[in-house]
């Protein structure tokens, strides 16, 4: 077992984040982040499930913890710890997944994964630190904030009428189905640290045992931040924070509790393939064009309303089904209908990097904003299609001499339906580019539109936007 003054096995000889830094982690004197690292350090390594452990970091003090602990480790975005912890949990059953997050991470930003977490009972251990702000970004006032306490967000203390009350997240995780274990501990005195001891390593057992979902929540001093000394911090926790958040083990269901297995299942290519309806595509004596870049990158924009979105996952549908590569992302603004929206489409026979298209190859801009703002970032033999019923000037700086108008929303306007303008759009851009035929295309039409008048429209504006490709226009 490890001795109370060693480092733990599990943590690496040496911390290289900083070269002065190297025997010392970086928390500020009389964190209780420290203490908390080293008895989940002195765990890991005395249950012998260093080679099993997998440790999320969360964006807060506890930040750099794969520079410490010498296990498989990876860092989340802000309070979306415990949502990459089910992923990782999900995804590596036989490890031990380890959470690590604090008051303004868990209980703020990431409050919603954590209770859904907690309440799916995933098998993971997440450790609370509760400090009573956010103490890495300078002491804002957090959910756990303490009525009367101040900080540099309340200046005045914490007011009932103007924050609320202080949230009691262990009191709050007890009362779903989902964890076996819920407690909360300090880190303050020896006795409290020999309490929270005991405690991690029953939590991490569980974990070791495969019985669930554990929430430990952490008191943890700060010094700085509660502009006291460390002596005075330790003391205050015991007199002020610790009569809010009392510390103790609200459910505790280890002993009556299963292994909870959640078996993965390996992917069946050729099922996924019938699944998504490729298999029947592979069988069809089809000849697939070449694509016309070695890699599309393909935006499509407009207001929300013209279907740019839509426009966009057809194409990626269709490319999916000729068994390439795809990638669809979509961005659109506060409003669904009227608001400024786009795609970006990436298409190829080879993985693929990044979905995000920042220098398109191919543009279809259905208004004059989206034009504006994308057509100078098609490069020199790039491809823009533009909606010429609703542009009527193009900005100057583009680059391409393959732009081409396409009276979309004038045709759909004919064929009485101007939602269909996309649909124009989409025949052009088979046209000029080979991505789909005339025949995919109406096949997803009927598929997307199995009324027969909707999906009469958007066939017939196909075909009209096929027609329509004539000689690009001068730029």
């Amino acid at each position: 077992m490890t001795k109370i003054l060693e480092k733990p096995d599990s943590f690496y000889d040496s911390f290289t984040r900083k070269p002065a830094q190297q025997g010392t982690t970086h928390y500020c004197p009389g964190c209780g982040h420290g203490i908390l690292n080293k008895l989940i350090g002195e765990a890991i390594s005395d249950l012998e499930i260093q080679d099993q452990t997998l440790m999320v970091g969360p964006v807060g003090c506890g930040v750099f913890l794969y520079y410490y602990y010498d296990v498989a480790a990876v860092s989340s975005p802000h309070g979306r710890a415990s949502a990459v912890g089910t992923g990782v949990a999900r995804a590596n059953p036989d490890g031990v997944t380890i959470v690590y997050q604090g008051d303004g991470d868990l209980a703020a930003i990431g409050t919603n994964n954590a209770i859904h977490a907690a309440n799916r009972g995933e098998n993971m251990i997440v450790f609370f630190v509760n400090n009573t702000v956010y103490g890495m970004t300078g002491g804002q006032l957090a959910p756990t904030t303490l009525i009367g306490q101040k900080t540099t967000t309340s200046p005045y203390g914490r007011t009932e009428k103007n924050d609320g009350q202080p949230l009691r997240m262990a009191e709050i995780m007890a009362t779903l189905d989902g964890p076996v274990l819920v407690a909360r501990v300090a880190v303050n005195n020896p006795k409290n640290v020999m309490q929270a001891r005991k405690v991690i390593r029953k939590g991490l057992q569980a974990q070791k045992d495969k019985l669930g979902y554990v929430f430990i929540e952490v008191l943890a001093q700060c010094p700085t931040n509660w502009r006291l000394s460390p002596e005075e911090s330790c003391q205050y926790l015991d007199d002020v924070v610790a009569e809010y958040f009392p510390m103790k083990v609200f459910k505790d269901k280890i002993e009556e509790a299963t292994p909870l297995g959640r078996d993965l299942k390996e992917s069946n290519y050729e099922e996924v393939l019938e699944v998504i309806g490729a298999k029947e595509m592979q069988e069809r004596d089809v000849e697939i064009a070449p694509l016309p870049y070695p890699e599309v990158r393909l935006t499509s924009a407009g207001f929300g309303g013209q279907g740019v979105l839509s426009l966009g996952l057809l194409i990626a549908e269709i490319q999916m089904k000729r068994g390439r590569e795809v990638t669809w992302l979509p961005s659109y603004g506060p409003e669904m209908r009227g608001g400024v929206a786009n795609c970006g489409v990436v298409i190829s026979d080879q993985s693929i990097g990044s979905p995000v298209v920042e220098n398109p190859n191919i543009l279809i801009a259905m208004n004059k904003p989206s034009t504006d703002k994308f057509a100078v970032l098609v490069p020199e033999d790039g491809l823009i299609l533009y909606n010429s019923s609703m542009v009527d000037e193009l900005p100057k700086g583009i680059k391409t001499s393959q732009v081409y108008p396409i009276d979309a929303t004038g045709m759909a306007k004919k064929a009485g339906n101007v939602k269909a303008a996309n649909s124009a759009m989409l025949g052009a851009l088979a046209r000029l580019t080979g991505l789909l035929t005339l025949e995919e295309l109406s096949d997803f039409i009927t598929y997307y539109f199995p009324k027969s008048e909707i999906g009469d429209i958007n066939r017939k504006l196909s075909h009209l936007g096929w027609d329509a490709v004539s000689e690009p226009r001068e730029v």
